[in-house]
């Protein structure tokens, strides 16, 4: 089986802390691969995103064109809509069934996890990869207690992903660029650039 990593989100835009979490879980979890694969709408985010879809590929293929393990999977914006992870998986796992699908997430993530849309179906298709950040608790495992057997725990236990404490979020750095502050070192240097010849994320007069 191929061993597989995905990384969802709007990556709007991508951010070191994308890069460390995907890297951190291709190492630390034997994978062959990770997939970034960008939201069309988040359910979370139904506002959309501020960048367009052929921007935001444009910034993630810049931020991973020199890793030979890093790849984009462009099947939910093919599919449109507001994007649910278990039907993703679902999709993935008849397109690849020789595949094994680990989903990174952040132990915030976890923690909602249960409110997600169908999330025993996530569970069903995809081991669930939680990063545990340096200085902070490990990941309470305990949610997943309802949706999955003891085996399944262990399996997640077994795949926590440690990295260290990286306080970045996409929406911190849209507003930094707004405010005309600078966002060197937060993202790689061409996504830095094409933010800025694109005259992305400044307040509209």
């Amino acid at each position: 089986m191929t061993r597989i990593g995905i990384i969802g989100g709007s990556f709007d835009p991508v951010h070191y802390g994308h890069l460390l979490l995907a890297e951190c879980g291709r190492e630390q979890c034997d994978l062959d691969e990770v997939w970034f694969i960008p939201t069309d709408i988040s359910p979370f985010k139904e506002s959309g995103s501020q960048a367009t879809n052929a921007q935001r590929l444009d910034m993630l293929t810049l931020a991973i064109a020199s890793h030979p393990g890093f790849s984009i999977n462009e099947l939910e914006w093919k599919r449109g809509g507001v994007s649910y992870t278990y039907e993703t998986l679902e999709t993935l796992t008849k397109e690849h069934p020789d595949h094994e699908f680990f989903l990174l997430m952040g132990a915030d993530s976890l923690a909602d996890f249960p409110q997600w849309k169908n999330p025993q179906r996530i569970c069903e298709l995809a081991t669930l990869a939680v990063v545990s950040r340096a200085g902070n608790p490990a990941p309470d495992l305990s949610v997943l207690v309802p949706l999955a057997e003891n085996q399944y725990l262990k399996q997640v236990a077994d795949a926590q992903v440690k990295m260290p404490e990286m306080d970045l979020s996409s929406s911190a750095i849209r507003q930094r660029v707004a405010l005309q502050q600078s966002i060197r070192f937060q993202i790689p240097r061409g996504v830095e650039q094409y933010i800025k010849t694109q005259e992305l994320y400044l307040k509209k007069t």
